[in-house]
């Protein structure tokens, strides 16, 4: 397995510090968070809530702005140089500019993104891009309007259309749209969502649906394997041509003469898990050292408790030191505990 231990690029080019760093016993280190800002959305998709949603927590159960900078930080000087945050919807949050900006201005961190459902964009986009966000991937399953509202059980597919081009006019590098294919549902768009990068500088990623979904659809026969949708874009979209993207983007295309890239990521197939490079938080707190893991680390109480930055960083550094080697084997010693995907952070 290859051994991602190497200094990582500064802001001003220089090479970075390595140490300390968080590392697995599997030679893995983990320098990308995945930080939960909170549970709560402003949709309803069915692979992730009920219509009535989930048992959300209490405001005082979730990490406050001062505990979130604080967890920013104490990642940061372990080696943590990319960061995302993830909800819930973080854009219900009137804070995620100043949360954003705080990320951007740590020393060691190169790169903060965001991950949204599109929905209120345009109310924050000058914001975020004067705290100097370097990306944004807006979750979209449909270019339909009906099967929009079957699946968000909400209405504003025209909003997040035009806050998709707000987002592409703007000065954030990068814009990526996430697609979750689900079969009878959305796997008959591909060349649709496909041919978007034809005009526009973006990546559009379809993703396997994770079995996160408070048990609503995971069973039904939706699920639409990585496989699959690499043969059916192979057969329908023109000469597609192999090419370099992230880390969880396992397989990568280009169309001919398009200005974006086509990605497919795996999620619940698991092919990424050899060169994983995650953490995640989610938004009351816990440290998850796999998507697919419930054994948490309690940092909430940790910190609440009077605990010193060296105190948090242990915990951190034992929780990934003992990670599963892939999430197959983490899930076959727990079952799941969070029902949805909100719960966990995206």
């Amino acid at each position: 397995m290859k051994n991602i231990t190497q200094p990582f690029p500064s802001k001003d080019g220089r090479k970075k510090p390595v140490h300390p760093t968080i590392i697995d016993r599997h030679g893995r280190t983990f320098y990308y968070l995945r930080m939960a800002v909170n549970e709560q959305c402003n949709l309803r998709c069915i692979y992730c809530m009920p219509a009535e949603g989930v048992n959300f927590l209490q405001k005082g159960q979730l990490l406050t702005t001062h505990e979130i900078k604080r967890l920013l930080n104490v990642t940061s000087e372990l080696g943590v140089s990319k960061i995302r945050f993830t909800g819930g919807e973080p854009l219900l949050r009137k804070d995620i500019p100043l949360l954003v900006k705080y990320a951007k201005n740590l020393t060691y961190v190169d790169y903060v993104h965001l991950t949204t459902n599109g929905i209120l964009i345009h109310r924050y986009l000058d914001e975020l891009e004067n705290a100097g966000l370097s990306g944004i991937n807006i979750s979209l399953d449909t270019l339909k309007r009906d099967r929009f509202q079957f699946i968000t059980r909400r209405i504003g597919i025209e909003q997040v259309i035009e806050n998709i081009h707000l987002a592409i006019k703007s000065q954030i590098p990068s814009v990526k749209i996430n697609v979750v294919v689900m079969r009878e549902f959305n796997h008959d768009e591909l060349l649709d969502f496909a041919q978007l990068t034809m005009d526009y500088n973006i990546t559009v990623r379809f993703i396997e649906l994770m079995p996160f979904d408070a048990h609503q659809i995971w069973k039904t026969g939706k699920f639409y394997r990585a496989e699959h949708i690499v043969n059916d874009l192979k057969a329908q979209a023109n000469q597609l041509q192999e090419v370099a993207g992230s880390s969880t983007e396992h397989y990568v295309f280009k169309m001919k003469n398009a200005k974006g890239k086509i990605a497919v990521i795996p999620a619940y197939s698991r092919n990424l898990c050899g060169t994983c490079n995650r953490i995640r938080i989610t938004a009351d707190g816990k440290l998850l050292n796999c998507l697919y893991s419930q054994e948490e680390a309690n940092l909430r109480d940790l910190m609440r408790k009077g605990s010193s930055d060296g105190g948090i960083k242990a915990l951190i550094k034992k929780t990934f030191l003992n990670k599963h080697m892939d999430g197959w084997d983490a899930q076959q010693y727990n079952d799941p505990h969070r029902e949805s995907m909100t719960q966990i952070g995206g």
